[in-house]
């Protein structure tokens, strides 16, 4: 038995059976499990070193990225699950998401950021950000560190106004009214329960009314929201606070932020308006013109988005109305050249043969019974030629259900 076999079966065995079948059932779904992921990775000692280099970047103060690219069906969502896995096993806060051209178009950056919030995953638990920042705060006594002008010596500089005032809110009680002040007009807009509300939402870029906002900040006594408005136009404020939660994330004693965005191709799939919107965005996000610390962006594509960024016309000029300039900030096929790509490749026979032998290992270890050998190799290698150039999920999912098949046999006969 193979070292790799040896540790397999060790992982097996520390497994309760809850864990066990609870996998089974999700790969016999087609869906992705946290401890399957771990199971059935291949060419997982390439994938953690072109990671860990990304890792050794960031430490150095410098911006790091990942983009992984291979066909449909050959694992780029399997192997940003892994990834995902693995950074918050080395201390990373993570968000994986699917992009999509109507739900979370890449050039409206403000759906990404709540995507991104609404999927955010801590080390050792699954708290949301709003929950995760006022148990940190609490623990950490931090209002009782904040600076004389009432801000939080944790929230970056760079930080948009609107959601420093916000996070300050959210770690500080309310005003204390007497039931004589409740009652004068001037206090007619206090309501209390209602403010963990609008803070929570508010932080997660949802629309907001700005004046019941300035109302919950003016009762949480946040004496420096009047300094600057509390609205974000456009794209860029949201992108900011991206890198700004990256960082307040380091300083809180997290490796910092890892980004993981599958479907990469859905950014070339709508006009050419929108392309070049969503080609700046990810120009800013890839190659930074300052190190964003603690942020690290990995994306997943297809050859068909590298395709349509070689096909674009970088000498087309201006838009209508407006000075004649070159419509594309830059040429995205030559700036792009340098891109930390890792390939992803068609598994072999003999590798898709190992993880066979896992699933086998697994089912049975999940429902206590004993394949018989010869046969059951038999009947999955035949799986495995019939289901030749379908998705990986789709030949375990096959896999599973023959093994299934086999076990009921097994069961029946005994009976």
């Amino acid at each position: 038995m193979t070292m790799a076999m040896r540790k397999f079966n060790e992982n097996l065995d520390t497994a309760g059976n809850f864990k066990l079948r609870r996998t089974v059932e999700r790969l016999r779904e087609g869906l992705f499990d946290p401890f399957g992921v771990r199971l059935l990775t291949a060419h997982e000692t390439q994938l953690n070193k072109t990671f860990d280099a990304g890792v050794q970047l960031l430490e150095e103060n410098r911006s790091p990225h990942l983009c992984l690219c291979g066909s449909y069906g050959q694992g780029k969502s399997h192997s940003l699950a892994y990834i995902n896995q693995r950074a918050l096993n080395q201390g990373f806060v993570t968000s994986q998401i699917d992009l999509d051209p109507r739900e979370i178009p890449f050039h409206d950056f403000r759906q990404v950021y709540r995507a991104l919030l609404s999927r955010i995953s801590f080390p050792n638990n699954s708290l949301s950000l709003v929950k995760w920042w006022k148990n940190w705060a609490l623990e950490q006594k931090i209002v009782e560190k904040s600076q004389p002008n009432g801000r939080l010596e944790i929230l970056p500089e760079s930080m948009p106004h609107l959601f420093k005032t916000i996070l300050t809110a959210l770690v500080q009680e309310n005003m204390l009214l007497s039931q004589r002040q409740k009652g004068l007009k001037q206090h007619l807009n206090f309501r209390p329960r209602e403010f963990p509300w609008l803070l929570a939402n508010a932080l997660n870029g949802n629309p907001l009314s700005t004046p019941r906002l300035r109302q919950a900040l003016k009762y949480r006594e946040v004496s420096f929201y009047k300094e600057e408005s509390l609205t974000c136009k456009g794209w860029e404020p949201y992108f900011q606070m991206v890198c700004s939660l990256a960082e307040m994330f380091r300083n809180a004693g997290f490796k910092g932020w890892v980004l993981l965005f599958d479907e990469g191709e859905s950014i070339v799939q709508r006009g050419v308006n929108i392309r070049r919107k969503s080609y700046m965005v990810l120009n800013r996000l890839l190659f930074p013109d300052s190190p964003h610390p603690g942020l690290y962006p990995i994306f997943a594509f297809t050859d068909d988005f590298f395709m349509q960024v070689q096909r674009e016309d970088y000498t087309r000029i201006g838009l209508r109305n407006q000075p004649e300039a070159p419509y594309f900030a830059t040429n995205y096929a030559d700036a792009w050249q340098s891109l930390t790509l890792y390939r992803l490749n068609d598994l072999s026979a003999s590798e898709w043969a190992t993880i066979t032998e896992k699933l086998i290992y697994l089912h049975a270890k999940a429902y206590n019974w004993q394949p018989s050998a010869s046969e059951t190799r038999k009947k999955t290698a035949k799986i495995l030629t019939d289901t030749r150039g379908q998705e990986a999920r789709f030949k375990i999912k096959a896999l599973i259900r023959q093994l299934d098949l086999d076990q009921q046999k097994i069961v029946l006969e005994g009976k």
